[in-house]
């Protein structure tokens, strides 16, 4: 069986950079997802504590308010890259060729351009909070932790949007190539028939198409 290297018409370095950010932005969506699943069961400890036993959790505010972050910003990479994200696709949907690929790139600099100056800005936010030693009100938690999330989340945003720059320009300037690290838009039907491949699995739905 040959490898990616083998066939010419795939930028097979382009494939691998992008399967090895694929793998980082897994692991902060996983841990995106289990920081909700503690906060579920930390909230279940806190009501369960505070009106059976009387002894609430001590700082479950400020423990909530920390773990924000790593749930609204660790899984935006990862959510760009499938492309998860609300898009008015209106317009986006009546495209195709190159005059889709062009809207589309000109979209995702824009956006890269925005994520470049939150990532500057929330940086500082960092930097000011750990010079100072800011911590929360109750049982004073230092906020650096949760302030560093952001621009390192968002450093992974900005990876997987040049990389879906690069993926877009290469289609722009050969809409006939296959595409590659940026998210396509489907019609009703396959969504559907993704999201069902998703929940039971393709490999049954491919023996019931049988």
């Amino acid at each position: 069986m040959a490898g990616i290297s083998s066939r010419p018409e795939q930028p097979s370095t382009f494939i691998k950079f992008d399967g090895v950010l694929g793998h980082v932005e897994n692991l902060f969506n996983l841990i995106a997802a289990a920081s909700i699943l503690v906060l579920m069961l930390l909230a279940v400890v806190q009501v369960f504590g505070r009106f059976f036993l009387n002894m609430p959790v001590p700082g479950f505010i400020d423990i909530t308010e920390q773990a924000m972050a790593v749930f609204a910003f660790g899984g935006v990479a990862y959510c760009q890259r499938v492309g998860g994200h609300i898009r008015m696709e209106m317009l986006l949907g009546k495209l195709s060729g190159r005059p889709l690929w062009i809207a589309e790139l000109i979209g995702v600099i824009l956006i890269t351009a925005v994520v470049a100056l939150l990532i500057w800005g929330s940086w500082y936010h960092f930097d000011r909070s750990w010079t100072i030693g800011d911590s929360t009100m109750d049982i004073s938690l230092p906020t650096w932790p949760s302030k560093l999330v952001i621009p390192v989340a968002l450093s992974l945003l900005f990876l997987r949007l040049l990389l879906q720059i690069y993926g877009y320009l290469r289609l722009v300037l050969n809409p006939e190539a296959t595409p590659y690290g940026v998210p396509v838009i489907h019609d009703t039907a396959e969504t559907a028939q993704h999201e069902i491949e998703e929940a039971f699995g393709e490999d049954i739905v491919a023996g019931d198409n049988k």
